[in-house]
């Protein structure tokens, strides 16, 4: 078994379909699947061997998804890493998984210095001994074969709850999560999906880049998030699928003529946060298409649950796919009932083997066979789950627990909330208070007094924030995630300095 196997079947039925753009170049799955040969053929001069980390560095580009399956195909490990880290992020990082070999560019490996683990640090364009090596290498390289449970790829959790962990997916955790997703989605090979996320995470690098190869599908790649790049991307390469987070939906209900600025598209999905009840709604309304959610993590390999193409159910994240057990469970690891409150548990071959480095912190995350999500959800009578918020996020008030995502449901229902982020700071009386920090729609102004009243009607008094703070954005991850620790973090530094 081997990731790999997918691109090489996708150029063998679809050789000549256009398999990537990006901002400068095109690639059909024969050329695709030609390059990640050279990249193997290249590697293997370098004296990598299977289990072997090859860590990228990169932006978004073709060359990224080629140098992946380059990895792969000589049985090595994919290390994928965020190109936006600093310095001073990458060098424990680095540390950690110790790649052999590290693709790069030439504004990161001036950061990176000389490690005695890192026998080549590799920038395009390729210098001439590397051209000449991939000149010698074979367009052909048979690709290794590997074991299921054999790490494939080590993807570094976004950091919102401390240091990053490298999670160790394997050929079977991600062969079956691209699976579900091609399956759930309906892809097929002639969809274009476009994608602005960063293809080190696991949403960009499963759900989006691995089903759509397993599919034989065609993939649009953006470095980063541009309205008017994203728009003209649409029309120009007749996209029919979406992949984006809720801030930029959020922005595109904005824009005037949506319905006919996203005529090719037939599939929208979201991803990083649930969607606002209202936000989907509105959504609906205006363009006629539903967005789909899923519920998935790095741990997961992505997909662990999802909300039907047929049977779409708004506010729901959906039932779990195929080969996924989930079970709601208390804090002592007892099985709960339909619709009662627990941390949400997951079983599957989706399911990561670990995390790099870490086996006290790993066997800590399961409770036997079940992965324990740090997150809180329910279970309807339909196995519909539904996520109430994150461990860590919950607010103790007054000894009262609120869930920050129940009130930005209702904050959400506001017209003139365009984004919001619900919060607990220190408080003397009540041990923390709850605090929303609010991006306002343009033109829109927020009257704290008329918003109290309003979640009055429709929460309990100690689930109404104390204050209403307006600004002009919130701190978000490269994957689109809102980084509440961090806001909470800029919050009290500058109270800190204010006294």
């Amino acid at each position: 078994m081997n990731i790999a196997d997918n691109l090489k079947a996708a150029a063998f039925h679809f050789p000549d379909h256009l398999a990537l753009i990006d901002e400068n170049r095109q690639l059909t799955y024969r050329q695709l699947d030609t390059k990640a040969d050279q990249i193997a053929g290249l590697l293997t001069q370098l004296g990598v061997l299977p289990r072997d980390h090859v860590a990228i560095c990169l932006p978004n580009s073709c060359s990224w998804i080629a140098y992946y399956f380059g990895i792969l195909k000589i049985g090595a490990v994919a290390v994928t890493l965020p190109h936006s880290m600093t310095k001073s992020e990458l060098a424990p990082v680095l540390e950690d998984c110790k790649p052999k070999i590290l693709f790069t560019d030439t504004t990161k490996s001036s950061d990176i210095g000389e490690k005695s683990f890192i026998s080549h640090i590799i920038t395009e364009p390729f210098d001439q001994a590397y051209s000449t090596l991939i000149s010698n290498s074979c367009d052909v390289f048979n690709t290794v074969d590997r074991e299921p449970e054999d790490t494939a790829a080590i993807l570094y959790t976004g950091g919102t709850t401390g240091v990053p962990k490298g999670v160790m997916l394997s050929h079977w955790n991600i062969i079956a999560s691209a699976f579900n997703v091609a399956h759930n989605e309906r892809s097929i090979h002639t969809d274009r999906a476009l994608c602005f996320l960063p293809l080190n995470h696991v949403f960009a690098q499963v759900h989006i880049m691995n089903s759509t190869v397993l599919s034989g599908g065609g993939l649009v790649l953006q470095s980063s998030f541009n309205m008017t790049a994203f728009l003209d991307a649409i029309t120009e390469f007749d996209v029919t699928k979406l992949y984006s987070v809720p801030t930029v939906y959020t922005r595109l209900l904005s824009l005037e003529g949506l319905k006919e600025k996203l005529k090719p598209v037939r599939y929208c999905f979201s991803a990083a946060a649930s969607m606002a009840r209202e936000l989907v709604r509105e959504w609906k309304k205006r363009t006629g298409l539903n967005i789909f959610e899923a519920y998935g993590m790095t741990e997961s390999a992505s997909m662990v649950t999802y909300n039907h193409y047929y049977s779409h159910v708004v506010g729901s994240v959906g039932t779990s796919v195929n080969g996924v057990e989930i079970q709601i469970r208390d804090k002592k690891g007892n099985v709960l009932g339909e619709n009662q409150k627990g941390e949400i548990c997951i079983s599957g071959p989706n399911i990561m083997k670990g995390y790099l480095n870490r086996p006290e912190e790993t066997k800590m995350s399961f409770w036997g066979r079940w992965f324990r999500s740090g997150d809180v959800g329910i279970i309807d009578d339909r196995s519909y789950l539904y996520i109430v918020d994150r461990i860590k996020e919950l607010i103790i008030t007054g000894g009262e627990n609120v869930a920050p995502r129940e009130v930005e449901e209702v904050l959400y229902e506001r017209h003139e909330v365009e984004e919001c982020a619900v919060i607990g700071l220190p408080d003397k009386e009540y041990g923390e208070r709850v605090v929303a920090y609010i991006v306002p729609r343009q033109g829109q102004n927020i009257d704290p007094a008329e918003l109290k009243a309003y979640l009055k009607i429709h929460l309990s008094p100690f689930k109404v924030p104390k204050e209403f703070i307006a600004v002009s954005n919130l701190p978000k991850s490269s994957s689109g995630k809102l980084l509440k620790r961090t806001l909470k973090e800029q919050v009290l530094n500058d109270a800190a300095h204010r006294r």
